[in-house]
């Protein structure tokens, strides 16, 4: 297996990463991007591009749970609960916060005739924003857009929500399962997970987004399964022998994320049972090689870096964008090839602005706070 060196920002005793799991979490926030520009143009889930993009969101789950039973499993005799959820937050949370500020600074940007941002007052605003950068969720019916979205500002901020619900759930009690014990609360998860996506009232997991009762109970299993059997993976792991680790990986997941909706409106349950392969069975299988591979040349080794670097302020700064180029597309009733130019505008340019809130604003402030709140070993 390979592992990179830590970052100038991380915690004094942060052990070496991942790089080709780093690397494949850069590749599917890219994909996340592109599934998002292709909502543009979907009138349902059933017609939608890149169909499977959502699942990104369950595949990050299975490697947080992994990268966090690696970095802190064997550290409980000397690290309290208070430390574990300060670590987290200073991880996270500052570019949370920044999700939710260049939101606001684009909403007025983004009228369009699926919202209308002129009824939102300054006020109304300026609260959300606060909100949001407190990962507060919005009730249907109270946020600001009308779409029904826990964070109207930045929509990808759900899953950050159920993210900073895993951690508090690690350090209070799945830590302190036997790992037989966390085996039976992963196939329990699994089934839940199996019966939302196959029976359920939409064939898919695409949920998680809104504080209604279906998105709180499927959001709650895509997290629970994803982050267990994570853990559980980083406490079974053994490696194996594999070539090209990241390249290989890398193209299954586009695919993955890239297959065309399965079953049509009338046999649901046949992309339910996709999703549930997808985030049962082929996310973990694609986790444990990605694990078990080296990076053996220069160039996967910078492109693992990099990917890996622009992975979570990607995810995090991209949705206002997303939100303005609907508007722009729906306000000049514009075909996907008429607006190529700006998605790709969009793509390359938030993954711009992505390095730049790496190296500019989370890296400096997670140094900071780090300093501040906690004993940094040098």
């Amino acid at each position: 297996m390979s592992k990179t060196p830590i970052s100038s920002a991380a915690f004094g005793d942060t052990k070496p990463h991942y790089m080709i799991l780093d690397g494949l979490r850069g590749v599917a926030a890219i994909m996340v991007v592109w599934f998002h520009i292709f909502e543009a143009y979907a009138t349902s889930h059933l017609d939608q591009k890149i169909n499977h993009g959502y699942l990104a969101v369950d595949f990050f789950f299975i490697l947080s749970g992994f990268v966090i039973g690696y970095a802190y499993d064997d550290r409980w005799k000397t690290m309290t609960v208070k430390d574990f959820i300060k670590r987290r937050v200073i991880r996270l949370h500052p570019m949370v916060v920044m999700g939710a500020v260049i939101g606001a600074v684009m909403f007025y940007f983004q009228g369009c005739p699926v919202w209308d941002v002129t009824k939102v007052t300054v006020a109304a605003l300026l609260l959300a924003t606060f909100v949001n950068a407190l990962l507060i969720p919005a009730t249907p019916g109270t946020e600001i857009r009308g779409l029904g979205e826990m964070y109207p500002l930045n929509g990808p901020s759900w899953s950050l929500f159920f993210e900073y619900i895993g951690n508090v759930l690690y350090a209070l009690f799945i830590r302190k399962l036997p790992t037989r014990a966390l085996s039976v609360l992963v196939l329990l998860a699994g089934c839940g997970l199996a019966a939302v996506a196959v029976w359920g009232p939409l064939g898919d997991i695409c949920v998680g987004f809104a504080m209604d009762g279906d998105n709180m109970l499927g959001g709650s299993l895509r997290l629970l399964f994803a982050f267990s059997a994570g853990l559980l993976l980083s406490r079974v792991f053994k490696p194996v022998r594999i070539r090209g680790a990241f390249w290989i990986c890398a193209l299954a997941i586009v695919t993955l994320l890239s297959v065309p909706r399965i079953g049509g409106s009338e046999h649901l349950w046949m992309n339910g049972l996709y999703d549930t392969l997808c985030a049962v069975v082929l996310f973990p299988l694609l986790v444990c090689l990605g694990a078990s591979g080296k990076t053996t040349d220069r160039v996967t080794t910078r492109v693992c870096k990099f990917l890996g670097d622009i992975s979570y302020p990607l995810y995090m700064v991209h949705y206002p964008f997303i939100y303005l180029y609907y508007a722009w597309v729906k306000n000049e009733n514009l075909t996907f090839t008429e607006s190529l130019p700006g998605a790709l505008a969009l793509v390359a340019g938030s993954v711009i602005l992505a390095y730049l809130c790496l190296k500019l604003y989370d890296e400096p402030v997670r140094r900071f706070l780090t300093d501040r709140f906690l004993r940094r070993e040098k």
